[in-house]
Order: structure tokens, then C-alpha cells, then sequence
């Protein structure tokens, strides 16, 4: 018996990640302006670089948006105001990924607006950015009700936008913020007090999990080991220029 034989499940998930890479890349190509097997200079070059990081990017953000459209595809659009789908630059080299939006996104439809989000941009400006110069979303766009942590099945049915928009930004590097950011984005269940502080790899880019900064508002003890951080934040965007 061979190995997929004896693991069936196993053969059914490479064949599925499979056609969809295969999907995706057709997609691609007729974007690129290729016709069959008429394809331009241009659109082989990029071809060749598919993958890397300075190859073509998969699609827009604003793509990416239009087929999120009025979302239903779990039941938090039954309760949300706006889907707030992320914010700034779309091909930031660094990018902040939260758990979900509160209150006072989903009132604005825009990531990190509240109480937690003015703490955040304290910090993206300590490292000598705005929010214009990053890109900010979350993993999940709508707002759970009650604030309440995000249930599996809803992540599960938002991940694979929040998938895509890493795939068209293409960030050296992600800042997770908070456990459910890392541990989604790492597929671990590690809690992130043992997560922090260490990169990890992900669609090209180095992930570096910290506290949430609405964590840090109930614990601002934790100020400092989030600072150790963003130093090295610093140090690797600085590597990568």
C-alpha cells in the first residue's frame, strides 16, 4: 500500500491545493494578457517571476474587495454595520493583521479607528511610519457581536480574503497582533506569550506576533515587551532594504 493509499485525505488535500493553484494561474495569465498559448514578453517575465516577490501580484486589493462584495458567507454580516476590509498603502512592505473590527469600526468601516487603534498608530509612529506608509486589516471583517472572540467557522470563512490580500501586497514582513492573528496566520494553537518575539515564515513573509493593542491597554505593563518588538521590526525592514 502506498503512502497516499494509506492516507487518503492527504492525496484529496494536495489534489485540491492543486487545481486551485491551477485555477488561480490561468486566471492570471488571462489577466496578463495572455490568449492561449499567445502570450506577450511582458506577460512571460512575469510568468517566470510567478512566486517571487517581485513578480506580478495575484489581483487588486481593490479586486480582492469587489468579490468580497456584501458579504454573507457567515452569520456575523447578520449583525454588522460595515465589512471593514483594511487600510493603506497596497504595497506596503510592512502590514499589521488584528483579530476583528470593535465598535468603532464597524460604525466607520475602517481598521483600528478606536481606542486600541490610537495606540496602534502611536506605535507605527514610534517606528517611524503612519498608517498611510503600512497596510492594516484583520482576520475577520466583520464585527463580532458583543466584541466576543471569533468563532472557527467564521475565520474559516474569511481567511481565504485575508489570504489574497497578503498575496497582492506581498509585505516583507506582517506584525500579528494578538493570539488569534497568530495563531491563524501560523496554524498553531501556541499561545502568543510564547509566540512573540520571534519571526516565522508566511507566503514570503517574516511574521512577527505581538500583543493586541487593546491587550496592552488592559496590561500596559506589557508596553515594553511589545517596544523589544518593533525593534526588531526595525532591524529587519532595515536588513531588507
Amino acid at each position: 500500500m502506498t503512502f497516499f493509499e494509506s492516507n487518503p485525505h492527504l492525496l484529496k488535500s494536495g489534489i485540491t491545493t492543486t487545481l486551485e493553484d491551477i485555477k488561480t494561474f490561468f486566471r492570471l495569465l488571462s489577466e496578463n494578457g495572455c490568449q492561449g498559448f499567445e502570450c506577450s514578453e511582458e506577460s512571460l517575465k512575469k510568468i517566470k517571476n510567478w512566486g517571487r516577490k517581485e513578480g506580478f501580484s495575484s489581483e487588486t486589493l481593490e479586486a480582492i474587495r469587489t468579490d468580497l462584495g456584501d458579504c454573507r458567507r457567515c452569520r456575523l454580516s447578520e449583525k454588522r454595520k460595515n465589512i471593514v476590509f483594511g487600510t493603506g498603502d497596497p504595497h506596503a512592505r510592512l502590514m499589521f493583521v488584528g483579530e476583528g473590527p470593535g465598535y468603532d469600526e464597524d460604525q466607520m468601516g475602517e481598521p483600528f479607528v478606536g481606542a486600541a487603534g490610537r495606540l496602534l498608530t502611536k506605535i507605527i509612529e514610534a517606528i517611524n511610519h503612519t498608517r498611510d506608509q503600512v497596510y492594516i486589516c484583520n482576520i475577520i471583517k466583520c464585527r463580532p457581536p458583543g466584541n466576543r472572540n471569533p468563532m472557527a467557522d467564521e475565520i474559516e470563512a474569511c481567511f481565504p480574503f485575508l489570504k489574497r490580500q497578503i498575496a497582492s501586497i506581498k509585505p516583507d514582513i506582517i506584525c500579528a497582533l494578538g493570539t488569534f492573528a497568530a495563531q491563524t496566520l501560523l496554524e498553531t494553537k501556541s499561545p502568543i506569550s510564547k509566540l512573540r518575539g520571534s519571526f516565522y515564515d508566511y507566503m514570503g513573509a517574516k511574521v512577527l506576533p505581538t500583543y493586541h493593542p487593546a491587550y496592552l491597554l488592559r496590561n500596559p505593563n506589557k508596553k515594553r515587551d511589545v517596544w523589544e518588538d518593533m525593534k526588531k521590526i526595525i532591524k529587519a525592514m532595515g536588513a531588507n532594504q
